[in-house]
This record gives structure tokens, C-alpha cells and sequence, in this order.
């Protein structure tokens, strides 16, 4: 990383306490020597310097009161990372873990994500280390109104439009959103993920995990391959999750594993069915565990504490979290021949895992394209909110399978201009940062 060394240090030295972020940096500057190589004027200009470093960056307090009449504290955050292809674009998270380096990592990553789309919309991310788990509805209602309260100054139509992420779902889009409209006393697509009743789009809850399937169909025709008859190795269960199982039943593929953070679940019979249905029962009990599959379907096994990456399988999408494919994963993964990832979750591979995975001729998938289709169809619900229309789900997904399978094409094209082969992790880093490089890059040194 020759001419991006210095970028690079910048970094750590201006982040101190903030691995997440860090490794995030790391993963696509190092992808970038070759563009940094044939565009001398980015550099002078100063683009990969300025890529790395959020517009602006929010912290603020949010005070509610719990059911017993206690006042708790918890800590807000939006980081409006870049905006020079649009309105910041990106979710809200709600978890204990949240933390500063994690909403940066999250919004610098959605930069390139949004790009991929080719659609106009920019990079941001937020959320608070609350934690809905065990809440009422009415703590909950309390917590968003008084989040909102701060976020309602920063965000709208035109700059900033949130969306849901981890612990943020239809019921807490609904809070915000109601308390933005009277705050700001206007109806506007201020937020995506709405419900059905008030501007949501039809298929937005199942979209990011059918784009995810849309991108391993790509990755296989690639080979010559199929989705057909393959045996799939989930994490997580909840939203990407359960529409990454959807799709792939759909296309004839076998799913046997969910996770939690209790253990994984292996269902070698397959995830279908009722048993598809249920974990939409499973993830709205808040209760954030997988165990009770097992105890509900007999042919089910639960191992506690364990990941499912032990697990034979032709194909494996982790849909969980960050970072939870650690290198002793990788080294299992490789021992049970696998060959092909694909990430639903934002960046669930450490960067060592991922050289590793790749070493051993592993195809990856990378999770700024391939989990792309949940922001693409929310700029798909800003459209249908600015033209006050309603799209029918069929449309939806005509558009969503339109985008990523673009998405791959350029993520292939990029790597293979640059030398790299099919190197998708490569060629999403390039063609991610080319287009907003460019836009900054004629928008001057703001």
C-alpha cells in the first residue's frame, strides 16, 4: 500500500480506540494501490484522504423514563459519511454493542455500498447502544421519540434519510417516524422501512436477503453453476436471514442451519415450510435466541455456544453481525472444502480470515454488494415517496434483481480491469470508490 501508507496512518492516528472502523479502511484501501496508481490527480486532490474522514459526525444524549418511572441515559448517533452522490443513505441500529467505531465502520462501508447501486443516494449510518431486548412497546415508543427529538434537526428528504437496521424494525420506524412528523410538521419520506399503511414498499422487509440470493446466482452462473440442489449454511435469523432462506427455497436450494448468539440450529431435513414461517415468530419474540426451534421441531438439533461454520455445505451466507467469521472459522471452512461465500451481514470476515479464505481459492461475495439490495430498495421507497405512487411487489423485485445482478457485473468488470481476475472483494472496492471519487472529484475540495 505504497502511495496510501500515509492515508493509512492518518487513520490511526486520528482513531485511536476504533478497530472496527480501522479494519474497515484497511480492507478497501488496500484494494485501491492500482486506482491511486492511474489517477495521480485523485491523489493530489486529496480524494483518498478526504474518503476516510465522515462529513460529520453526531453524538447526542437521549433521556427516557422506563416503566417503573426510572430515568435512563443512552448515547445517539448519525455519522453522514459522504454525500457526494446524494442524501446520506443508511440505517439506524439499536444494540448494546453500538459504539463510535461501529456506526463509523457501518456508514464509511454504506458509502460504497450505495455507489455499487448506481443509484443516487450517499453514505451515513446511526443507531444508540439501547437495547430493545425485554423492552415494552411503550419503553420503546419512549426511547424513539426522545432519539428522534435530536435526530429530527439533521435529517429529511433532501440530506438524510435513515433506515432500519439490528433492533430497529417496522415497530420502531413507526415510532420515529410519528415523532418526526410532528416535530417537523410534515409528511415526507424522511425515513425507509415504513409501514404499508404510510408510504413502506411492498417486499422492503425480505429485500435485502432476496438481493443476497440475486448475487449468489450471479457468483455461481459465473461458473457455470446453480443455485439448484445446493446445500446452504445460514447465520443469524431474523430479517436478512429469513429472506436469504425464502429466496433460495424458491430456487430449489436446501438451507440447514440458523444461528443466534446462543448456538446454531441444524436442521438437516431443511429450513422450509412451517419451519420457514416460524422464524418470523422466532425473531419478533425480541428474545434473540435460537434454541426454541429446536425444542419446536424434533429433527432439529441445537448447539449451544457453537457456530454452524462446522458445517458441510456447498454454499455459506453469514447473515448475523460483524466479524463472526473469525480465522479459526476460516481455517474450518477450508477443511470442509468450501468454496463459495457470500456475506449478508456488514463485514462478518476479519481481514485475516479473508486473506486466508482467499489464499485457499475460496469465492467471496462481499457484503458491500452483496447485501446492497436492502438500501437499494429503500431508495426504491424514496422514489415512491417523492411520486406519491405505490409500486406492486412484483415491480419491486424487478428492480432489486435488475440492480444486483448490475451490481455484480461491476464489482467482476472492475477486478478484472485492475488485473485482479474475479476477485469480487477487489472489484467492489474499485467500483464502489470510482464513482464517488469522481463526483467528488468535480465537486471541488469541500
Amino acid at each position: 500500500m505504497k502511495t496510501l501508507s500515509k492515508t493509512m496512518d492518518q487513520v490511526a492516528k486520528r482513531n485511536p480506540g476504533e478497530p472496527e472502523f480501522y479494519q474497515a479502511v484497511h480492507e478497501v484501501l488496500e484494494s485501491l494501490e492500482p486506482v491511486a496508481e492511474q489517477h495521480p490527480e485523485w491523489v493530489e486532490a486529496g480524494i483518498f484522504d478526504r474518503i476516510v474522514e465522515p462529513e460529520r459526525q453526531i453524538i447526542f444524549r437521549v433521556p427516557w423514563v422506563d416503566d417503573d418511572g426510572v430515568v435512563q441515559v443512552n448515547r445517539g448517533f448519525r455519522v453522514q459519511f459522504n454525500s457526494a452522490l446524494g442524501p446520506y443513505k443508511g440505517g439506524l441500529r439499536f444494540h448494546p454493542s453500538v459504539n463510535i467505531s461501529i456506526i463509523k465502520f457501518l456508514g464509511y462501508e454504506q458509502t460504497f455500498k450505495n455507489s455499487l447501486t448506481g443509484l443516487p443516494i450517499g453514505g451515513g449510518k446511526g443507531g444508540s447502544d439501547f437495547d430493545p431486548k425485554g423492552k415494552s412497546d411503550g419503553e420503546i415508543m419512549r426511547f424513539c421519540q426522545s432519539f428522534m427529538n435530536e435526530l429530527y434537526r439533521h435529517i429529511g428528504p433532501e440530506s438524510d434519510v435513515p433506515a432500519g437496521d439490528i433492533g430497529v424494525g417496522g415497530r420502531e420506524i413507526g415510532y420515529l417516524f410519528g415523532q418526526y412528523k410532528k416535530l417537523a410538521n410534515r409528511f415526507e419520506g424522511v425515513l425507509t422501512g415504513k409501514g404499508l399503511a404510510y408510504g413502506g414498499l411492498k417486499g422492503r422487509v425480505e429485500a435485502t436477503g432476496y438481493g443476497i440470493v440475486f448475487f449468489v446466482r450471479e457468483m455461481l452462473k459465473h461458473f457455470g453453476e446453480e443455485v439448484k440442489g445446493k446445500t446452504v449454511v445460514v447465520s443469524g435469523f431474523g430479517n436478512v436471514a429469513w429472506g436469504t432462506i425464502n429466496k433460495l427455497n424458491e430456487l430449489g436450494a436446501k438451507v440447514i442451519t440458523i444461528s443466534g448468539p446462543d448456538g446454531y440450529i441444524l436442521d438437516e431435513n431443511g429450513i422450509k415450510g412451517e419451519k420457514e414461517d416460524y422464524l418470523l415468530e422466532l425473531r419478533s419474540s425480541c428474545q434473540d435466541i435460537c434454541e426454541p426451534y429446536a425444542k419446536k421441531f424434533a429433527d432439529a438439533k441445537f448447539f449451544k455456544g457453537k457456530k454452524p461454520w462446522e458445517v458441510k455445505a456447498d454454499i455459506y451466507i453469514p447473515c448475523a453481525t460483524q466479524n463472526e467469521i473469525l480465522m479459526e472459522d476460516a481455517e474450518m471452512l477450508v477443511s470442509n472444502g468450501c468454496r463459495y461465500i457470500c456475506e449478508g451481514s456488514n463485514m462478518p470476515t476479519t481481514n485475516e480470515a479473508t486473506a486466508y479464505l482467499q489464499k485457499n481459492n475460496v469465492i467471496i461475495g462481499p457484503a458491500k454488494a452483496a447485501n446492497a439490495g436492502g438500501v437499494a430498495c429503500s431508495c426504491i421507497e424514496m422514489r415512491q415517496n417523492a411520486e406519491k405512487t405505490v409500486f406492486n411487489a412484483d415491480q419491486v423485485y424487478k428492480q432489486l434483481e435488475e440492480i444486483m445482478v448490475r451490481i455484480h457485473s461491476s464489482a467482476a468488470e472492475a477486478s478484472e480491469k485492475y488485473g485482479f481476475g474475479y476477485n469480487l472483494i477487489v472489484g467492489a472496492n474499485i467500483a464502489g470508490f470510482v464513482r464517488v471519487a469522481e463526483a467528488m472529484y468535480f465537486q471541488g475540495i469541500v
